[in-house]
């Protein structure tokens, strides 16, 4: 059985375009009517293959969101290509607006090798990595996940048991030079604290999108 990874990246025309759209539009950030289809195609997919994490979330209703809301929709499209595999987790009723995780078993591929943010980066002074988690988030336009939300995350699922994932680290701790990251080791969640300079092959980030 064909995984949703394998799904979408076997859609060649819809890589195409994206590099197309990189090429000719720069920082534009909305889809081709072919990406928009083929990425409302792969979350369907995938929301419908994962029932447990949304009982009580039609998707016929998140998708009027997303087709009202191009950029978000342009966000989503960001996760996917980084190796997120975004997913409902739960719908505000505050703000009438869907939750969506990084859904990944293991931290993005695309997002790994980075330190927790543009100051840390700044700070190496040899060795540095090609980018920081907090500056890539926001280029996604999305929210690294906090430790609650990260927490709430493992409640779905078995995700980081090989790897890790920064997490958003409160300004105490930053600004004494260090930041948290998470995993899953021995059917716990386990948070731990590195130099935020530091980063690893095996260490990404995972992000929240409301819609």
């Amino acid at each position: 059985m064909i995984s949703l990874s394998q799904l979408y990246a076997k859609h060649s025309v819809y890589k195409g375009l994206c590099e197309s759209m990189n090429n000719n539009h720069g920082n534009k950030k909305e889809l081709s009517p072919g990406q928009h289809e083929d990425l409302l195609q792969v979350l369907k997919d995938r929301f419908e293959n994962n029932m447990n994490r949304h009982k009580v979330i039609e998707w016929s209703k998140v998708q009027a969101k997303l087709e009202a809301n191009t950029k978000k929709l342009w966000s989503l499209n960001e996760m996917e290509k980084t190796g997120g595999e975004p997913d409902v987790v739960g719908y505000d009723e505050k703000t009438d607006g869907y939750i969506f995780y990084d859904c990944s078993p293991e931290s993005p591929v695309g997002r790994r090798n980075v330190c927790y943010d543009r100051e840390a980066l700044e700070s190496r002074k040899e060795n540095k990595p090609e980018n920081n988690a907090i500056d890539m988030a926001a280029a996604m336009g999305i929210e690294i996940l906090t430790e609650e939300q990260y927490r709430k995350l493992q409640d779905l699922g078995e995700f980081d048991t090989r790897t890790s994932s920064w997490i958003k680290t409160p300004p105490d701790i930053r600004k004494l030079g260090g930041a948290l990251f998470a995993d899953r080791r021995y059917d716990h969640v386990f948070v731990y604290h590195n130099s935020a300079p530091s980063y690893y092959g095996v260490r990404g980030f995972r992000g929240e999108l409301r819609v």
